[in-house]
């Protein structure tokens, strides 16, 4: 046999071998089936490259020395959760029908309880959003913890840097934590440079670049947005350090619309050991010690608003906020209304809302009309037909990226903070939600929603079915791709 025979037969071998290797690795894995097609099909094609990328970004791989951290507090973290449940002193005759379910359920997935008397502020743009944050910087005393998925330095977002820069001169405790992908260009900038020689504590969440795809996933982000100030005050929701009049303008999308919420009450406590934690996970910072400049403990009532701290990953119950998603959304009796910025939803989830709208629930989804994913946004439209037949309104809005992730659920409760209904929000991102069971906040944030959907552009289901046929084209094509994206 010739050398080119024996290099020929080694090279359909190592082909073969790359094929039906990595086809049995997916299929062992039990991925949602269309996840588990998907790349099936892709190995299939392109085995080469198909096995490169699936190595890539084909399994929630984290890093070891994350998964070491993790492990080693996961016992004292429970066991902190638990503590929380003396507090957790709730009438559930006084809830919502639907609530007590989703409660439990929550209790069960995420570890932690819901609390009561909370008091809650809806902060809607992101001027406010600043300035009160700024606000309550310049007023702490002892501790102040952010964690974020982007900070971009420039306009507002500076005048919080230097709040800080204010804080640590007094002698507060100043930790910055933030993702190492999102925030590349801050963490390489100036701004954090002089941040650190200040004082000022500032963390990279799960390093990036190519040498770490060895050693987990390259796409694994922490998409979380918090502030704890004293552990007392906290502010989650969408925003992220940006300030939207000179962040991404080149993408054609118009500004980022965000909001926020300022927290304090009982619940302040159990948003503030999710930031220990996460702090804990990428420094390795002994908990003894971080704790005692942290503030956790138990905090006075200070409104009457009972909150359920959801964070998710897919570290400890990936599937967590993926079940929560979904009780929610069949939860709704009467009105269903969901803001998004990016929709890419699995075959559950979308037979969640097709269902809610043929059982007679005003289901209303809000979605932006320009997206800076060019993939995100046909793979969405493609599943418009669909909903806009169910009987689902489809609001295109018009004034921006609507960046604000939001579900309310008959005016009687919602769920807001970081996650998207899209499956890499769902799957791969470290998210931070918050539940609220409570009729006034819910309608103020159902107030915010109808706010957008007076800025929105409805779509008509027969306009919509008259659509160039290469349109359906593209959208149902890249639709294919929708359980990676």
């Amino acid at each position: 046999m010739s050398d080119i025979s024996i290099l020929t037969l080694a090279l359909l071998m190592l082909h073969w071998g790359l094929i039906i290797g990595f086809t049995i690795r997916v299929i062992m894995r039990r991925r949602p089936v269309g996840v588990s097609l998907a790349w099936i099909a892709i190995i299939f094609s392109v085995p080469l490259l198909g096995v490169l990328t699936y190595l890539a970004i084909g399994e929630n791989r984290i890093s070891e020395q994350y998964v070491r951290r993790a492990r080693a507090i996961r016992a004292e973290y429970v066991q902190w959760q638990k503590s929380l449940d003396e507090q957790a002193l709730i009438d559930h005759s006084e809830l919502y029908a639907e609530a007590s379910p989703l409660l439990n359920q929550a209790r069960s997935v995420s570890g932690f309880p819901a609390l009561p008397g909370n008091r809650l502020k809806l902060i809607e743009d992101f001027q406010s959003v600043f300035r009160s944050i700024i606000d309550d910087i310049d007023r702490c005393k002892r501790t102040c913890h952010l964690e974020f998925y982007i900070w971009h330095p420039g306009g507002l977002a500076d005048g919080l840097q230097d709040a800080l820069l204010r804080a640590v001169k007094r002698g507060v405790t100043c930790r910055v934590l933030v993702d190492a992908f999102g925030s590349k260009g801050f963490l390489a900038s100036p701004s954090t440079r002089v941040m650190r020689e200040a004082g000022i504590e500032v963390q990279d969440a799960l390093p990036a670049g190519i040498l770490y795809m060895f050693l987990s996933r390259a796409d694994l982000r922490n998409h979380r947005k918090l502030i704890v100030i004293d552990g007392e005050i906290a502010y989650t929701g969408s925003q992220n350090l940006v300030d939207p009049r000179n962040f991404k303008q080149d993408a054609g999308v118009g500004q980022w619309i965000d909001a926020m919420v300022r927290i304090d009450g009982p619940a302040v406590e159990a948003l503030a050991g999710s930031f220990i934690q996460d702090w804990e996970v990428a420094t390795g910072v002994g908990l003894d010690r971080l704790r005692s400049n942290s503030d956790i403990r138990p905090l006075p009532t200070t409104g009457t608003v009972p909150v359920q701290a959801v964070p998710s990953g897919p570290g400890w119950m990936p599937m967590a906020i993926h079940q929560l998603l979904l009780t929610t959304l069949y939860a709704a009796r009467r009105e269903l209304i969901i803001t998004t910025p990016y929709f890419v939803p699995d075959e559950s989830l979308l037979s969640a809302l097709v269902s809610a709208a043929h059982k007679g629930v005003d289901v209303r989804l809000i979605l932006p009309e320009r997206n800076d994913s060019l993939l995100v946004h046909y793979s969405s439209r493609s599943y418009y037909a669909d909903l806009l037949t169910a009987g689902v309104h489809i609001h295109c809005f018009q004034g921006g990226l609507l960046h604000t992730k939001s579900i309310s659920v008959d005016g009687e409760l919602c769920l807001f903070g970081s996650v998207n209904m899209d499956m890499r929000s769902i799957w791969i991102n470290f998210e931070l939600s918050l539940l609220v069971y409570d009729r006034e906040f819910t309608r103020e944030l159902r107030q915010m929603q109808l706010n957008y959907i007076s800025r929105s552009v409805a779509i008509d289901s027969h306009d919509w079915q008259r659509r160039p046929r290469w349109e359906h084209f593209i959208e149902n094509g890249v639709r294919l791709a929708s359980p990676l994206l």
